[in-house]
Parts: C-alpha cells; structure tokens; sequence
C-alpha cells in the first residue's frame, strides 16, 4: 500500500502553484502594498480586511482570526480536506504526476491513476442510476422516495438512483465508457457470477452516492424495495481502494461547511434522517454507512470541529430511546472520550427518527429535537441507573459502582463535582461517599500545574522576539546562522519559545531557505496550535525596518533579545547578592559578584550593538 507523497513532489507542488490564485477562487484580493494582498476572511466574519496574502513567500494569514499557511493550507481550512488530499488537487492542476513512498526503505510509484479511474467510474455509474430513476421499473423507488417526504428536487439533490432490473446493464454502459472489467470489480460496481461472467452489484434497488469529504463520488447505499428480494434491506459498496466504510460519513460533502461554521455535528442513522435533518434545517446531519460510529469517524468530524483542549464543539447524536439506542449512547459515550466535542444525545418523541418526525411533525419538529439535546452524560447516567433498585441499599451501592467511573471519566474537569453532586441527589446517598468513589473512577491523577503566564503582547520583550522569529521565518539565510547560536533562554513568551523550539528541531534557521516550505517545515514541527498560528502570523507580518534586512539589523535586533535576558539575570543576581552576609559567606559573595560584574559589562555592549544597528 502507498504511503506519504515524496517530500521533493510536495516541494514542487508548493512552487508551482501560484497562493494567490488558488485564493482568489475564494476571496476577492486587493492590494495592499508592499507586495501583499488583502481580502475578507474566508474563516470567520468581518467587515474590515484583516486576512493578508504574501505572494512572494506563497503564504497568507489573517490577523483577525489567526489562520495562516500555505496553499495547501488554504485548501485544507476551506474545503476540509487532508494534506494528502489537498496536495493531490493541486498537483493535478499543475500537472504534476506525484510519487509515493511506502513505509519500508524501498519507495515505490503510486498508481495514482488508478484512484481517478475508480472515481471516473463511480462518477459516471452515478450519472447513469440517477437517469434510471425516471424509468417505468423504477416506480417503486420513486414511491419510497415519496412517502418518505422527498420530491423530484430532494431526490436530484442528493443524487438518487436506481439500479434496474437487469444483471448487466452498468457493467455494459461503463465498458462502453471505455472502463476495464478489472477496474469495475476493483471499484465494486460489479462482480463475478458463478458462470464467469461480470454481473452489476446491485440491482432492483433505490442508490444513494455516498461521496468523500471533496465530493467524490467513492460508493453507493442500496435499499431493498421488493419483497422478493431475498439481499438485505441495506447493501452498501464493499471495502476498495476508494471506499473504507469506517471512514466514511453519508452526507459530509455536504455537511461540512456548516458543521464547521457552527462547530456542531448531528450524528443520524441513515440515508434519509440526514436528507429529512437537511431539509428541515439542520444542515450539519452525516450518517454512518453500514457500520456503528467508532473511533475513525470521530478522526473526519475533528478535522471539522477543529476539536481541541480550547475548544467546545458538539456532537448531536439522534439514538433511539429503546434498550439498543441506550447501548449505542453508552458506547458513544466511552469514544467521546476520545475527543473534546462536548456530546449530546436527541431522543425524538415515541422513539421517531427525524425522517418519520418531519413526516409526521414538519421541519421544525425535526430543529426542535436537536434543539432540545440533553448531555450524553447525563442521558449515560441516566440509562445505568434505572438498572438498579434504589429502593435497597444493595441496589444504591450497585449503581454508584457503575455510574461513579462514568463520571469520574468526564474530561471537563470542573464538570466533574457538578455531575458527583447530582449522582449523590439521585442516589439518596452523601455527597462525600459519592465524591470518593469518582475520584477512585477518575484514577485519582494529580491537577495538572498552571501554564506559564506569557508577557504582554505588545511589551518590548514580546516585540523584539517577535522581531527575532520573524528573521528567522522570513530571512533565514540572512538571519540564521546568528539566529541559531541564540538559546531558548532568550524567550520569555511561551509559545515564542514553542516556536524557537520547532526552529531547532528542524535543524536551525541556517538550514532553511526563504519562502512556503520553510515555513510550513516549521508549523509542522510546532506542538501545539497556538505555536502554529504565531508561525503563519510572523512569515507575514512586516518587519520593524523601512529597508532591506542586512547583518547589521539582525545583530542589532538579536542583541536586544540577550540584552532582555542578560538584564534579567542581572536583577536575579543582585537581588541574592543583597541577600548575602559577605562576611559569612565570602567565597559565594565574591562568585556572585565576580559573574554580576561580568553579566553588566555584557550587557552594555550588547546596548551598544543594539542601538548602533537600528
């Protein structure tokens, strides 16, 4: 199997492609001297343009909201894709055939195009159900679709079909596409009969496309319609090079704008809620495809939500309330564990689904329940109890046995005494005894000590190491090799230090060269997002000086980063040396002073190459 592209493809692909042309497909750019751009953030809403475009270092970032990068990037943020993804779209437009590496020494070629054959193909078998579904057999489909609430629009939206009563009509329309016999196997379109020959995979049933996160179409969902039909009632596309069932959400493609403008997602349970959810209003409905919801599709929604630590997403899941939904939310509650989206669980009235309540309720029925969502948590709590008898003591003691690990398990910390305090209420048991028994479920960790408090902004420490990164980012020729001789001791901002960090681990400034992919060599070493940001800010931020940098300017500007650290431990030093008898302690006390006296005259030469470079 095919692994990471080749670094010199992703190299040349960053070269060839033009950051402001791919942007200007989604931002209307302006100049903005100095040889930038600006436009409104595609990202978040604003009025005033903050969202700058450098084209000579094939860069943007936008100073509102902080995101920044390159163009691969940009297609990463705006269409949601991965980098894989996105550098293979780009690729394509330049006309750049990309090779792949597989995870052993020996590298290999990727037959890449085998994947844009396959979804040719699909493309293509889609175009072909979709016309089937105006055909005289396919009135069955047409009156599901029907009493399900989904017109002629609905079905065109969503690309419905219609696999027809035939054993090889697809197979014969594609290979007169020009389609091999291979590659309709290989993608599951068809399949081989016991006589030998090619046979359609599906057949007598209504399709739904299922399509990537790009669009793609990548596998169909068949439902069965006739009662003679002896398959299951869902047959869905199996496993291929393009379709991974674990992998794959039902109506991402469309979702995933408004998942990731509203930070929330609406998990249903099949081809219909999510079409009745959409049409209803709530735009941000996927489903799974043949599978239960696990730890992968968790992987395509935090791409979205862009789940982390800092931010509070939601996950809406539309379980039945019935002794297997109970099960489902449980098992939904230990992955959620997994991520930080906060999650929800909507139990629609009389166990309905959100297609049979747009049916029977209308839309806003179907907003109402998503609206009315309850914690999993406590919907978790909840279901566990009601196994047990609290009307004994057997029974209370039980419970707490089985709810206080839930609990103890919730990642919001400061949740935890809330939900332990409303445990105890339903228990009928003290607050304490409940206290004790989550603090055992949550394994008893130690709090985790408060992060360094950075200095402000626009301090002048804050800005001349800001000055300091920005050479590194931006000239790293020119600014590196003194750069680098500097330690992280020099730093006080904690992700300035994250990012001085990322420069080291890659090597050190005198090894970069100016323009994307030294700075994207960076932002992929930095460890966390905050450090990421300040990266894409700093490669487009001007620097403090009307002309050209040269070595002066650096020497300058890197001697007012020391001078900032010496004059630091100056006063370190002559806070302890006030602090000590010279008489008792006289070795100490002459050490001391020795280094204070040497640390002063450092630090007024380090003044002087400061001022005398600017």
């Amino acid at each position: 199997m095919a692994g990471r592209i080749k670094d010199e493809d992703i190299a040349l692909v960053r070269e060839r492609t033009a950051i402001a042309d791919v942007i200007s497909e989604h931002v209307t750019l302006k100049s903005a001297g100095g040889g930038n751009l600006k436009g409104l953030c595609p990202f978040h809403d604003e009025k005033t343009p903050s969202f700058t475009v450098s084209p000579s270092r094939n860069v943007y970032f936008c100073h509102g909201c902080g995101q920044g990068g390159d163009a691969i990037k940009f297609l990463m943020d705006t269409d949601h894709l991965t980098f894989v993804e996105a550098v293979e779209r780009l690729a394509g437009k330049a006309g750049i055939q990309l090779r792949y590496a597989e995870a052993g020494p020996a590298p290999v070629r990727q037959q890449q195009g085998q994947k844009q054959r396959l979804i040719a193909a699909h493309q293509a078998a889609a175009e072909f159900y979709a016309e089937q579904l105006g055909s005289a057999g396919a009135r069955p489909a047409r009156e599901f679709l029907a009493q399900r609430g989904f017109d002629k629009s609905a079905a065109e939206r969503y690309g419905c079909g219609f696999a027809p009563d035939a054993w090889e009509q697809l197979t014969r329309h594609l290979r007169g596409r020009g389609f091999t016999s291979q590659e309709l196997v290989t993608a599951g379109l068809a399949r081989e009969a016991r006589s030998g020959s090619l046979i359609d995979r599906f057949r007598r049933r209504l399709l739904w496309p299922i399509r990537d996160i790009s669009g793609d179409v990548i596998g169909f969902g068949a439902r069965k319609l006739l009662e003679d039909d002896d398959g299951p009632k869902y047959l869905n596309t199996p496993e291929t090079p393009l379709y991974k069932k674990s992998h794959v959400l039902y109506g991402i493609d469309q979702a995933k704008r408004e998942i990731a403008r509203q930070g929330r997602a609406v998990i249903v349970e099949g081809y219909t809620d999510v079409m009745a959810c959409h049409l209803a209003g709530v735009p941000t409905a996927v489903a799974t495809c043949g599978t239960a919801f696990g730890t992968d599709h968790i992987g395509v929604l935090r791409r979205l939500l862009m789940d982390t630590d800092a931010f509070a997403g939601e996950i809406i899941f539309t379980f039945d309330g019935d002794a297997a939904g109970q099960k489902a939310a449980l098992r939904a509650f230990e992955d959620d564990q997994r991520f930080v989206a906060q999650t929800y669980i909507a139990v629609g009235p009389e166990n309905m689904d959100p297609c049979e309540l747009r049916l029977a309720r209308g839309d806003t029925a179907v907003r109402d329940l998503v609206a009315r969502r309850e914690p999993l948590i406590a919907f978790a709590l909840r279901s566990v109890i009601g196994r047990f008898d609290l009307d004994t003591a057997e029974g209370r003691v039980a419970a707490l046995r089985a709810t206080a690990p839930l609990v103890g398990k919730i990642k919001d910390r400061a949740l935890r005494p809330e939900y332990a305090r409303k445990l105890a209420g339903d228990l009928g048991m003290e607050i304490e005894t409940v206290q004790r028994a989550v603090h055992a479920g949550s394994g008893g960790g130690a709090v985790a000590p408060a992060p360094r408090t950075p200095v402000a902004a626009d301090s002048p420490q804050s800005m001349v190491e800001r000055e300091a990164l920005k050479l590194a980012l931006q000239q790293p020729v020119l600014a590196g090799p003194m750069f680098d001789t500097l330690g992280v001791e020099n730093y006080r901002d904690p992700v300035h230090i994250a990012v001085r960090d990322a420069i080291a681990e890659v090597g050190g400034a005198a090894t970069g060269a100016s323009g994307a992919v030294w700075i994207e060599k960076v932002r992929d070493a930095c460890a966390d997002l905050a450090a990421k940001a300040r990266v894409g800010e700093l490669a487009v931020e001007p620097l403090r000086l009307d002309a050209e940098p040269d070595p002066r300017y650096v020497a300058a500007t890197l001697a007012r980063l020391q001078w900032g650290a010496v004059t630091g431990r100056i006063r370190e030093l002559k806070s302890k040396v006030q602090r000590i008898n010279p008489v008792e302690r006289k070795d100490e006390y002459l050490a001391l002073a020795g280094e204070l006296f040497s640390l002063e005259q450092h630090a007024r030469a380090l003044r002087e190459q400061a001022v005398g470079g600017l």
